[in-house]
């Protein structure tokens, strides 16, 4: 069993192994997050079947850029992150202007847990197991749209 104090261990590990290069590349100029490939997903919740454009942030890069340094997202838009293997994982908001829902998805479709990231913060908001896929949405989504843990992730 991973404990939290454990996880959050790795987690800040991992951050630190991180190329110091991509982190001044980073914070010297906005991330390269354009023209990224897109697929839809489905959120199968309570309320009914809502499906987004998310970008796909397929490579190492692109998924330490993320949504870095974008100012705005539209509602029915958002930002997956394959989890390859899958793993339990968390992210920050560094460098991140917008307020986004932050989902981590089980290998088998499920939602975990929903997090609430806060622009800029460093604060790093852990997933609640082993992690397939992290979606990534306008703040306010999740609850407008009824997510819960349990609910189904579909393409």
């Amino acid at each position: 069993m991973i404990t939290r104090s454990l996880l959050r261990s790795l987690l800040f590990a991992a951050l630190l192994a991180a190329p110091a290069a991509m982190s001044a590349a980073a914070a010297a100029t906005p991330c390269p997050n354009v023209g990224l490939k897109t697929t839809r997903v489905t959120f199968e919740t309570g309320k009914g079947r809502f499906a987004y454009t998310v970008e796909i942030a397929a490579t190492a890069d692109q998924q330490a850029c993320g949504m870095m340094f974008r100012d705005k997202m539209a509602r029915d838009t958002g930002m997956s992150f394959p989890m390859i293997p899958p793993r339990a994982t968390g992210f920050w908001m560094e460098n991140t202007a917008l307020p986004l829902d932050i989902i981590y998805v089980s290998p088998a479709g499920r939602v975990l847990n929903v997090r609430r990231g806060q622009p800029y913060s460093r604060d790093v908001l852990t997933s609640a197991g082993i992690t397939g896929e992290v979606i990534e949405l306008a703040a306010g989504e999740a609850e407008r749209i009824g997510l819960k843990p349990g609910d189904r992730v579909r393409r």
